[in-house]
């Protein structure tokens, strides 16, 4: 081992490289992490590191949380420790340095309790535990502006000039106008090793929509967190910005951040096709959608974690409202996609941009495997517009309407509580309580123009 890392120690220097990143998600899915340099980073490899675990009680504005049991003031914020994936390595790719993904472990050497990453780490020995593995692969929209960082401030956020103007949904036109960007992007994921399989503009001025190639495993959840970041990067250097929250106007539709997902059985064959060619659906398959069905709407500020992720799963808005399912319908929050042995699968439509992938993928992989293990039957398939029919579904399968109520909800979810552990639910649920709180005390531009003048 130590005369690997020093192969790898010397291969950096040759090329010039006297640094590495890291980067560690927090629950909120933001990379936090840093430059080290190389001497730093051959003891990471061998002896892990400790990072301040601040970042599991702070909100995305770094603002301490007033509570939590795991991290806060009585425990004087120490170390959580942490390890570098030596098989995550990337090199970014306009300035050469390597970068490894972190992962933070409990002091035993076990998975951290409040790790994104580890909780997906857990899901996936549930799942192998049943002789499966998910196959998936995010697929984001993407809202994209000729700004910078200081400009959006300087207007408030308002009146903010899109990269490209008018609605233009699958535009030739506009890929082909802005061909250059385009390709720059999609050589820039290809090298940093969280290739694109696709690319184009959705309705909307600036908004693009981009499908991160699929992926076994923990891979599509590691690609898709650092699509988030590093695409931000990409359009800060060249003058532009990019958001991903799950509706930053009332005048667009809202932001997805969909899940497409097999499940790959011990021989590698897809659990969710049937065999000889046929799309039929097979038992673990329609099982998984009753898992979906019955536990989706319980996890569901794992897949919509901030209070702007409620105003995109209203009617009309291209996201559901309600857990229900359909045969290639858009409509439905899951959405069953024929085809062959290998392509047959599940898209969840829940998520928003916003999303953690790690969240979204445990949640979404552990409803479905729940559903398999209990053999739950779905209801049956929506046929046409699934709006229609949200009303009359049981309560229990409609979404809450506020992140409050949706916490609220998870919290006394004991499947998510045996799922994902006591104590991730319970910090969790705080997290998304203060998020709403911080929401709540603040007044805001419909408050002054509803009530200013008249009441």
């Amino acid at each position: 081992m130590v005369a690997e890392i020093d192969t790898k120690i010397a291969e950096y220097e040759s090329r010039g490289a006297g640094q590495a990143m890291l980067g560690l998600a927090d629950i909120d899915g933001v990379l936090r992490g840093k430059y080290v340099g190389l001497d730093k980073l051959k003891s990471l490899f061998v002896k892990g590191g400790g990072f301040c675990d601040c970042v599991f009680g702070w909100d995305v504005d770094d603002q301490l949380y007033d509570g939590g049991s795991v991290t806060g003031w009585h425990t004087g914020f120490p170390d959580a420790r942490y390890r570098l994936l030596v098989d995550s390595e990337r090199t970014l790719p306009e300035s050469g340095v390597p970068y490894f993904i972190g992962e933070f472990a409990a002091q035993d050497g076990g998975g951290h309790a409040l790790c994104p990453r580890s909780l997906l780490r857990r899901v996936q020995a549930r799942a192998s535990g049943a002789g499966l593995v998910a196959k998936a692969g995010f697929e984001y929209e993407l809202f994209v502006f000729d700004e910078d960082p200081d400009s959006v401030r300087d207007k408030g956020f308002r009146d903010l000039q899109p990269l490209t103007p008018g609605n233009f949904g699958y535009s030739v036109l506009r890929a082909s106008s802005n061909s250059e960007v385009f390709k720059e992007l999609m050589d820039y994921c290809a090298d940093f090793r969280m290739p694109l399989e696709g690319l184009h503009c959705e309705t909307g001025p600036g908004v693009w929509e981009a499908a991160l190639a699929v992926a076994e495993g923990m891979e599509a959840a590691d690609r898709a967190t650092l699509f988030k970041t590093f695409s931000k990067a990409f359009f800060t250097k060249r003058g532009a910005m990019a958001t991903f929250m799950a509706k930053w106007s009332m005048d667009y539709p809202g932001q997805s951040g969909h899940y497409h997902f097999s499940l790959l059985d011990e021989a590698g064959a897809n659990a969710f096709a049937a065999a000889g060619g046929s799309t039929d659906m097979p038992d673990r398959a329609r099982w998984a959608l009753g898992g979906l069905i019955r536990y989706v709407p319980e996890f569901l500020p794992m897949l919509a974690p901030t209070v702007n992720s409620f105003t995109r799963l209203v009617k009309g808005a291209w996201a559901p409202t309600a857990a229900t399912w359909g045969i290639d319908n858009r409509t439905a929050a899951f959405r069953f996609i024929p085809g062959d042995d290998k392509s047959q699968h599940i898209e969840c439509r829940v998520g928003g941009a916003d999303g953690n992938p790690y969240l979204v993928s445990a949640a979404t992989v552990g409803a479905a495997i729940l559903g398999i293990e209990q053999r739950i039957e779905p209801p049956d398939g929506v046929s046409g517009n699934a709006y229609d029919v949200e009303d009359g579904l049981p309560a229990e399968w409609r979404f809450a309407p506020t992140l409050r109520d949706a916490a609220i909800r998870l919290g006394g979810s004991r499947p998510a509580r045996e799922l994902f552990g006591d104590v991730f639910v319970d910090h969790y649920v705080d997290t998304r309580i203060w998020e709403s709180r911080e929401y709540e005390r603040h007044v805001n531009d419909w408050q002054l123009a509803r009530y200013f003048e008249i009441i």
